[in-house]
């Protein structure tokens, strides 16, 4: 087992070019996350001083490397842009001041070997939106499709519990090996740390380990590719929701609020943020629909938002217990109204990702 005493030790005999002290006492060390074989964390500088740090970054990671047990080491540099000076505008048309704006990242390819990507989103935690990513997969799952779960809440993973999964991935020829599971396949950030540990990330790190779990993931094969990707994607609309929305061209989005209208509220942030990057909205589901919170919001929702309803999950035990149990619901009972329920929205989800039947699609992928 690692020592993080030990650890720190080590990053503190490397110095800071900069103060001349060593790299924890400079508080340069950020996101320290020690497992029992691997260490890692995140070096945040500024972009000016990139080339400076590379070497310490290096020296960072050889060192860590040397230590006896260590498995596995990774150090991020992150280069933290200088803020841009504000632009004079007065006078100038709305098209002109348009110009003037930062432009979005142009979004990168899909990950190797994965047809289709759908996000799982909610305005806001929760509302089961954990739930409902999990068992959607398993269901996809169930209707012959290759489907795989990426849990995208670096900050409160959930999917190696609602799942039933631990240890650490093994990797082939670069790749991590996703966990296996009710007939998926699955990666989370829960999966590379303690189960206890505090993931006490700023958000190019947090954003470093999406990238990392989206891209170097052996999802599917050339022979065997997923047919379907379900992110569940963290709470609002931040850092790290941002990111995927910018690394990967999404398919489609299915945004889970309860009926109340305080969720309901948030649902419309979150629809409003996916037509602004050209994701369709597949629809809305609604969770915990029954005479505790209600019913029908999220039908009311849809018709002004102009999107359908996927379904609506009545608030049952079993759904709870299922997750904390490690058992979906639609591995132990999918004949049950909510399973019944998850079916539904399975077939719907594959019919508007043009999903005609198991291991094809009627379009082709770019």
């Amino acid at each position: 087992m690692i020592d993080r005493a030990a650890v720190e030790a080590v990053l503190d005999g490397i110095p800071d070019p900069k103060s001349g002290r060593g790299l924890v006492s400079a508080g340069l060390v950020q996101g320290l996350v020690v497992g029992e074989d691997r260490a890692g964390f995140a070096m945040e500088v500024p972009a000016a001083e990139a080339a400076l740090y590379a070497p310490v970054r290096d020296a960072a990671e050889a060192a860590l490397k040397a230590m006896p047990g260590m498995a596995r080491v990774s150090v991020v540099l992150s280069a933290e842009a200088a803020p841009d000076r504000p632009r004079r505008t007065a006078g100038l048309s709305p098209a002109a001041q348009d110009q003037t704006r930062a432009k979005a990242p142009v979004p990168t390819d899909r990950p190797a070997h994965v047809r289709r990507v759908i996000a799982v989103a909610s305005g806001k935690g929760g509302v089961g939106k954990s739930t409902v990513a999990t068992n959607l997969a398993v269901a996809l799952a169930q209707a012959g499709w290759r489907a795989g779960l990426l849990d995208a809440d670096v900050y409160g993973p959930s999917t190696p519990t609602m799942l039933g999964i631990a240890g650490k991935p093994a990797y082939e020829d670069g790749a991590m090996v996703p966990a296996e599971a009710w007939g998926i396949t699955a990666m989370s950030v829960g999966l590379l740390t303690g189960a206890s540990d505090a993931m006490v990330w700023r958000g190019p790190m947090a954003s470093q380990a999406l990238t990392q779990m989206l891209t170097q993931t052996r999802w599917g094969t050339e022979a065997a590719p997923l047919d379907v990707l379900v992110v569940d994607m963290p709470p609002g609309t931040g850092d790290v929701a941002l990111t995927l929305i910018q690394k990967t061209p999404l398919d489609g989005a299915v945004i889970v609020s309860t009926p109340q209208e305080v969720a309901l509220a948030d649902a419309r942030r979150a629809h409003a943020l996916f037509a602004r990057v050209g994701t369709p909205v597949l629809g809305l589901v609604e969770n915990m629909s029954g005479e505790v919170f209600g019913r029908g919001g999220a039908r009311r929702e849809a018709e002004r938002l102009g999107v359908p309803v996927l379904g609506e999950l009545p608030l049952d035990a079993a759904l709870r217990e299922g997750g904390d149990a490690g058992r979906p619901l639609m591995a132990s009972d999918p004949d049950s109204e909510a399973g019944q329920v998850f079916a539904t929205i399975a077939a719907e989800v594959a019919r508007a990702l043009g999903l005609d039947q198991a291991g094809s699609t009627t379009t082709a992928v770019p």
